[in-house]
């Protein structure tokens, strides 16, 4: 066995262990300890100067897709970096901006021309826009309605950006921690006893998700310290779509 058999062989081992393994999410890991604070909030002026590393971790995700070998923690946390990691690169592409939704097309047409409906990323060979990767992937592939307190739309009334990437090896812990943070944030979701809450309207946009196996309160009071009547009046509150930004 030559030199350049033993090379290429020892390449097709580390490429089918890489497949099997998923991939490394350090490099965006780095950059979110580094550019998001504790309460969520981007400092997108710094980041904006290390877009090149967030560039290089696009990259990585781009040419490694999530395999069938992958196990479906590895396949989660993949998709829910990809979409945080990709909101934030559109916003360093437009920045600076007020607000996710000032990104689009010119001519305006309802449901069609938002920042979400965008192509502009590509993962093994095919185009998807944000959309697709919270509907057509993650919702229509995973049963897990924590989701939503982990995928960020760059807006103040989003749940907060935490400032560490999702890896499978914790992914169940990491998505709890999301929904505890969401659910005691009284600026996001307001508790004014066990028969009163003005929440976050993704519990009204994403009510089904949250009822699959019961009530939306049953699904509230699993993550939140303050336990709601079944039979509580819920409001929803206003959704503050201003940036996500550090002042």
């Amino acid at each position: 066995m030559n030199k350049f058999t033993v090379f290429f062989s020892s390449v097709l081992i580390s490429i089918s262990l890489y497949s099997q393994s998923g991939v490394s999410h350090t490099g965006f890991d780095e950059l979110l300890q580094q550019y998001v604070d504790d309460k969520g909030l981007v400092n997108y002026k710094g980041l904006k100067s290390d877009r090149p590393k967030l560039k290089s971790y696009l990259s990585i995700l781009e040419s490694n897709a999530p395999q069938k070998s992958w196990t479906r923690d590895q396949k989660l946390a993949y998709w829910i970096n990809a979409y945080n990691a990709y909101t934030l690169d559109l916003i360093l592409e437009h920045y600076p901006v007020e607000s996710i939704k000032d990104i689009g097309s010119t001519i305006k047409i309802p449901f069609v021309s938002t920042a979400w409906d965008i192509k502009f990323i590509n993962i093994g060979g095919k185009e998807y826009d944000l959309n697709n990767i919270e509907h057509g992937i993650i919702r229509k592939d995973f049963d897990e309605p924590r989701i939503h307190f982990a995928l960020v739309c760059a807006a103040v009334s989003c749940p907060k950006l935490q400032n560490r990437a999702y890896v499978p090896e914790r992914l169940d812990d990491q998505l709890t921690k999301a929904a505890k943070d969401f659910l005691g944030n009284p600026a996001k979701n307001n508790f004014e006893s066990a028969n009163k809450a003005t929440l976050s309207k993704l519990f009204n946009w994403y009510g089904g998700d949250f009822k699959k196996n019961g009530t939306l309160v049953e699904y509230i009071n699993k993550y939140s310290e303050t336990k709601l009547s079944k039979n509580a009046d819920i409001d929803w509150m206003d959704y503050n779509w201003q940036l996500n930004e550090q002042k």
